[in-house]
């Protein structure tokens, strides 16, 4: 059958339309990929694929891109695509080339002005000068926390919000300018208000500006709970209360939890350390602070592995070893013969000792005191878990807050046969291996008291 064609038939492709977002046709394939032509009239155009993406709110499809032009370079079509001719003169149909680079040389232009633009917005705030104060200060003084793991671009947001530093940009520049600038710290910093970044800097790498609460090694935490309330401006009493009725919240470990007698569950774990602690904290805030770095420190130091190398019941009296350690030695030489010492004595198959202690550390905590002149009727005479003097064995727990030399000193003991020491100094500790000799010592001692 003859097919009569609507348009040139020199030009079987020139009215057949490309669906938007679809590839061209490949009208010379092989006869088995492709059917054979046929007329405009009789073609459909093949759906646009489905994909899954999405262009977004802001990527929204121009007439260009979209496959539609402006009315005036695009000519109407009827329901089976074919061109309606506007007029019958020799122009014949509107040529759409022109329209088209018209399109191309606005969008080029229009993008071209973009990039400019948004280079212009963006240099300045990215490889410009960050905006900064000038000098050290205006005068107001203010504090500012910065927590442990900071980074600088936290750091500096604090300070920022502070108005300390104008631009975080600037704080962090200054940083990384200076030295030693990445030995800032976790701690409370006096500052000033509207300083330079290299000042804040330098202020903050002077000590002289951290404002922390230093806990000393060994101390207790009947004194470290009184430490927190003055430095948060709590009323006397409230950290007490609130450890004794929050221990199990504040982050110890399974291991520290449910132990029988044991005066206060977190002594022990307020970990000898600097930490930052100003008013409008929570004692929970720093009590958790502690917890942590105690925790922390006791599992890279592998105290769980090590007690049972020891022989001991758990971590638990390995950390109260440490704090017998820290209470009793007089020098950070003297830990690992103090260690030594506990080990050996616990052994309850030793004639000498036969399992007792009899360390007055533990009579004193017990009493909340630290007396030197005690009376052996008085030690050996009160019934209480925690005195040594009375029960075999360890405490039922820690007895102060050990540091990091007393805790690897219990680690490692020595192996030299020390069951005594006495300290004539109140500096340093002289050991012994036999009641004999440290009856010997105890009198010299006495004798240069008058006793």
């Amino acid at each position: 059958m003859h097919l009569q064609y609507a348009a040139d038939p020199t030009d079987l492709y020139s009215q057949q339309g490309v669906a938007p977002g679809t590839e061209q046709p490949d009208f010379y394939g092989p006869p088995d990929v492709y059917p054979p032509p046929e007329p405009p009239s009789r073609r459909r155009t093949e759906p646009e694929p489905e994909t899954d993406w999405d262009p977004g709110p802001d990527q929204g499809e121009h007439a260009f891109f979209s496959g539609e032009v402006d009315s005036q370079d695009e000519e109407p079509t009827d329901r089976r695509g074919r061109v309606e001719r506007r007029g019958r003169g020799g122009k014949g149909k509107k040529s759409r080339n022109g329209g088209g680079r018209r399109a191309v040389a606005l969008v080029f232009g229009g993008g071209m002005a973009g990039v400019v633009y948004l280079g212009y917005q963006f240099y300045p705030d990215r490889f410009g000068v960050a905006p900064d104060f000038a000098g050290g200060g205006n005068g107001e003084a203010v504090t500012v926390t910065i927590p442990e793991g900071a980074g600088g671009y936290e750091i500096g947001g604090l300070l920022k919000k502070a108005g300390v530093v104008k631009s975080v940009d600037a704080f962090v520049a200054a940083q990384n300018r200076n030295p030693e600038g990445k030995g800032i710290h976790s701690g409370v910093y006096a500052l000033q208000q509207e300083m330079s970044a290299d000042s804040a800097v330098e202020r903050m790498l002077n000590l002289d500006s951290i404002n922390n609460l230093i806990i000393a090694e060994g101390k207790r935490n009947t004194d470290i709970y009184k430490l927190i309330d003055k430095r948060l401006e709590v009323a006397d009493g409230t950290t007490a209360a609130i450890a004794k009725k929050e221990y199990r919240k504040l982050g110890l470990p399974d291991w520290a939890l449910n132990q029988e007698n044991v005066k206060d569950p977190l002594e022990g774990f307020l970990y000898p350390s600097s930490y930052a602690a100003a008013k409008g904290q929570t004692p929970q805030d720093v009590l958790k602070q502690m917890v942590s770095r105690a925790t922390s420190t006791y599992t890279k130091l592998g105290v769980e592995k090590k007690a049972e190398e020891l022989g001991l019941d758990g971590p638990w009296q390995l950390l109260t070893v440490a704090s017998l350690v820290q209470a009793e030695g007089t020098s950070h030489d003297d830990f690992r013969r103090m260690a030594e010492v506990v080990y050996n004595r616990l052994d309850r198959s030793n004639p000498q000792t036969n399992g007792m202690l009899e360390f007055d550390s533990t009579y004193n905590y017990i009493k909340n005191q630290s007396k030197i002149d005690l009376s052996l009727s008085e030690l050996r005479n009160y019934d209480n878990p925690y005195n040594t003097y009375y029960n075999r064995g360890l405490p039922p727990g820690p007895i102060s807050n050990p540091g990091d030399e007393a805790l690897k000193g219990a680690l490692d003991p020595t192996d030299e046969g020390w069951y005594y020491f006495i300290s004539l100094n109140g500096k340093t500790s002289e050991f012994t291996r036999t009641n004999e000799e440290h009856q010997q010592l105890v009198d010299e001692w006495n004798a240069t008291r008058g006793n």
